[in-house]
């Protein structure tokens, strides 16, 4: 696998489909996608296709992580909540364009492996927690930008209580079938809301999002 070459092809392909943040561009295409997926479907690691990764859960594609990334607008100093580790493929890039990542997994199963993995990148600043993301983590709040990698039904209110002003929320909404990702942005004045595309996650389980199966 020539991994230079298809993380160059990636970034080009993300910068055609309207990604335009270099930050997030030079985050996505020095993060090896590869190391974060089974060795099942490593050979796929580069195509911008979302990917099973054990336990009903799937890395979500490069375009989706780039888009999220993107809207949360980081400049360098934020602390960011992200809600579903899975693989640890987000939380790695967000560890370079962020002071520190806190990232909560309910599945301790993908919890593991995505820490170690994360440890043997050199990634110092993320911190796991096993649990219910959508209780947030407020011990460690506010967060400049949360971000969510599975779909709601509804925004989780700890998450939004959790921003600091100003602060961003980016989440899938919608029902089990199809979502919309939208950008949430904490205000005195309530709840700004803005729709960035269709998409297609894997539910949130917790007492906020959908029941336990």
């Amino acid at each position: 696998m020539d991994v230079a070459r298809q993380q160059l092809e990636l970034r080009r392909g993300l910068e055609s489909r309207g990604i335009r943040d270099p930050r997030v561009l030079d985050a996505i295409q020095n993060t090896r996608r590869d190391r974060f997926v089974p060795s099942s479907v490593r050979r796929y690691a580069y195509y911008d296709d979302a990917l099973p990764i054990g336990h009903g859960q799937t890395i979500s594609q490069p375009y989706i992580v780039a888009l999220m990334t993107q809207a949360a607008a980081l400049t360098g100093e934020e602390t960011v909540l992200e809600i579903g580790t899975g693989s640890g493929y987000q939380a790695a890039v967000l560890s370079r364009l962020c002071r520190r990542v806190v990232t909560i997994e309910r599945i301790a199963e993908l919890a593991e492996p995505a820490k170690q993995v994360l440890h043997e990148l050199g990634v110092e600043n993320v911190t796991f927690i096993t649990g219910d993301g959508t209780l947030g983590c407020p011990e460690l709040a506010p967060y400049d930008a949360i971000l969510v990698t599975a779909a709601a039904p509804d925004i989780p209110a700890p998450l939004y209580e959790q921003l600091r002003d100003g602060g961003r929320l980016i989440i899938p909404v919608g029902n089990e079938e199809m979502q919309e990702l939208a950008c949430v942005v904490k205000t005195p004045a309530g709840a700004e809301i803005r729709d960035l595309c269709g998409c297609r996650f894997v539910k949130l389980i917790g007492e906020h999002g959908w029941r336990y199966d």
